[in-house]
């Protein structure tokens, strides 16, 4: 949808990466690497997005190793100046792009879960981690069901190259949520115990009903 409305897959992908990383400040091969383009592609929108205010661009130094080979021909720099590139938060565009995207990841993640659910066999299904704010959470999706762990793992594959980033994700089958929950495992109750999205649950009142 967003690559339709901006007409570049390479735009949309550094709008994603900047404003899910507002402070952070990347070079141009650091760029290339984390969404997957080509350099000129990257530099040619890096301008468009300059010209228009949405990004800064400074610059700051860089360690340089040299290869060995060529260590004779070294001028006796250690560091070199790189440009590096920013959002600028200070962009009259900034509020309505991060409404905007914050709207298309919202259409994405519904089209996730509801792909993950028609597979069938879920019982109990959670977003945390990213989708809540949460840096360095155990798990970002966490599924208990039924199903194939292949199939999910090319869903979610899917999912992230759609949202730009890597995630973590957890799946268990009910008996061994069920052996987890009931030797209290510290992993699955720091899931259970933590803030998230719970878009599908059937077992917690199932075994709930088992217990009374």
């Amino acid at each position: 949808m967003l690559e339709q409305l901006f007409g570049s897959k390479t735009r949309v992908r550094l709008l994603r990466l900047f404003l899910q990383h507002e402070k952070e400040a990347y070079f141009v091969r650091e760029l290339t690497r984390k969404i997957g383009a080509q350099i000129n592609a990257v530099r040619n929108e890096l301008d468009n997005l300059l010209e228009m205010g949405i990004v800064v661009a400074g610059e700051g130094d860089v360690a340089v190793s040299a290869p060995a080979s060529s260590s004779k021909e070294q001028d006796g720099k250690s560091s070199r100046q790189r440009k590096y590139y920013r959002l600028n938060q200070e962009s009259l565009l900034y509020p309505e792009l991060r409404a905007l995207f914050m709207k298309a990841q919202v259409t994405l993640e519904k089209d996730f879960v509801q792909k993950i659910t028609q597979t069938g066999g879920v019982s109990y299904m959670t977003l945390t981690g990213f989708f809540v704010g949460i840096e360095n959470a155990p798990t970002d999706i966490f599924i208990v069901g039924k199903l194939s762990k292949e199939r999910v793992a090319t869903m979610i594959k899917n999912f992230e190259r759609q949202i730009g980033r890597e995630l973590n994700y957890t799946v268990m089958t009910p008996q061994e949520y069920k052996y987890r929950r009931d030797v209290t495992d510290r992993f699955l109750y720091s899931i259970l115990e933590s803030k998230k999205i719970v878009v599908v649950d059937t077992i917690t009142e199932r075994m709930g009903a088992a217990v009374a």
